[in-house]
């Protein structure tokens, strides 16, 4: 089938479905997408989006719309949990920009999903549906087709390629050959956002490293903390195991699970985890990466309906975003073969997303280290130089959109 015959429909109006929407759309294609909430939640808080992320933001207009409510950390530094100490720093700011010719951000999720929408509202060619529930799915007549209930009625859309970006709980991914459920880790994220100048904000400032992203290391838990909302907030995710609450974004875990994480955390920091209030708790659900992510019936899975990944990497919008552009970059250069078109790019993608996950799994096992592996890991970081740590991460920042017939970078 011609890609171009009938619109590209997504299933899902977050970061993966809005930017796939907005690269097809540059590449003439009609798109329409499908969101089941009726008005754009601020899910998630905060977000960090490296260069590999923002380089195509800024190709897509995104950018230049959400710079004003980002903020451009200037490292990432590692600090002990227990002493504070700090271990390492790896440079952004400025020298980002320079090594990988697009910035480093963190930002609010709600900030982000804004000004994707706004660009999407601004660009021809795309159909924003809200509160349209993704109520079936299946092959009908050699591709796929999704029904979709809006205000009490139910829509059969047409599409030359249908798109799964309803994330980790994804329902187009139940169709048969794909890789159907997610399952739980064991660990849950605990999240709150904080006023820079409030109680928690400033005991923050007393420990954390000013216009940065902290991390604070300990065996029984990590806690990542950086500033967003153009820097008048901080965003707080700690990272402990726990027991599998109710699927959905975040629910209500007890809180002792956490305080109980913090033994042998500085006093400091503890009193920060008091102080912020009431933490929700996020299930880490991942997604088997093995299985298809795409279907000949014109059928792709992109962001973390594909490969819902642990956050240790930071990297989970960041793929995402590269799903989709090199999804809609791949579809364009083999508009006729759309079976084609969706093997290559699957072929593209799986190498590069497996090796951020890798990276993920190292970070968990580095930074929840203990006993001699513990001071292994201060001595590496103690004895390698800031820059060094920036250029270990070449391969993962400095990625950018392979032209056709290329080999990418991963």
């Amino acid at each position: 089938m011609d890609a171009r015959s009938r619109p590209v429909v997504i299933a899902g109006g977050g970061i993966a479905g809005l930017t796939a929407a907005l690269a097809f759309a540059q590449r003439g294609l009609a798109v329409e997408i499908y969101e089941q909430a009726a008005q754009f939640e601020t899910v998630g808080a905060g977000i960090q989006l490296s260069p590999n992320a923002t380089c195509i933001l800024a190709d897509l207009g995104v950018l230049e719309r959400l710079l004003s409510m980002a903020v451009r950390p200037e490292a990432v530094v590692l600090k002990d949990a227990a002493s504070l100490k700090e271990r390492a720093r790896v440079p952004l700011g400025a020298f980002a920009e320079q090594r990988w010719q697009a910035p480093y951000l963190t930002a609010h999720r709600a900030d982000v999903q804004a000004a994707l929408v706004a660009q999407v509202t601004a660009t021809a060619g795309i159909r924003l549906v809200t509160g349209a529930r993704l109520k079936d799915i299946g092959i009908g007549r050699g591709n796929a087709v999704g029904s979709f209930e809006h205000d009490g009625t139910e829509t059969q859309p047409a599409s030359s390629l249908l798109i799964g970006a309803d994330g980790v709980w994804s329902k187009v991914r139940e169709l048969p050959g794909l890789a159907g459920k997610s399952h739980f880790t064991g660990e849950l994220a605990w999240r709150v956002t904080v006023a820079a100048d409030s109680t928690a904000g400033r005991t923050f400032a007393s420990i954390g490293a000013a216009g940065c992203v902290t991390a604070f290391l300990h065996s029984g838990f990590h806690l990542i903390a950086y500033p967003v909302s153009a820097g008048a907030a901080i965003n707080l995710v700690a990272f402990t195991k726990g027991e599998r609450i109710a699927e959905g974004w975040s629910g209500h875990a007890d809180p002792a699970i956490l305080t109980r994480a913090l033994k042998g955390a500085a006093p400091a920091l503890a009193k920060l985890i008091a102080e912020a209030g009431t933490w929700l708790a996020w299930p880490l659900h991942v997604v088997d990466r093995k299985p298809a992510w795409t279907l000949p019936q014109g059928v792709a899975l992109i962001g973390d309906a594909a490969h819902a990944m642990t956050p240790f990497a930071a990297q989970g919008a960041g793929m995402a975003i590269e799903d989709a552009a090199a999804l809609a970059a791949c579809v364009a250069e083999t508009p006729i073969n759309l079976t084609q078109a969706l093997t290559n790019w699957e072929k593209q993608r799986k190498p590069r997303v497996a090796k951020v996950a890798r990276r993920g799994a190292l970070n968990h096992l580095a930074w929840h280290a203990t006993g001699p592996v513990a001071l292994a890991r201060n001595l590496v970081l103690a004895l390698r130089p800031s820059q060094r740590l920036a250029a270990d991460l070449d391969w993962l920042y400095g990625w950018r959109m392979p032209s056709a017939g290329s080999k990418p970078l991963t």
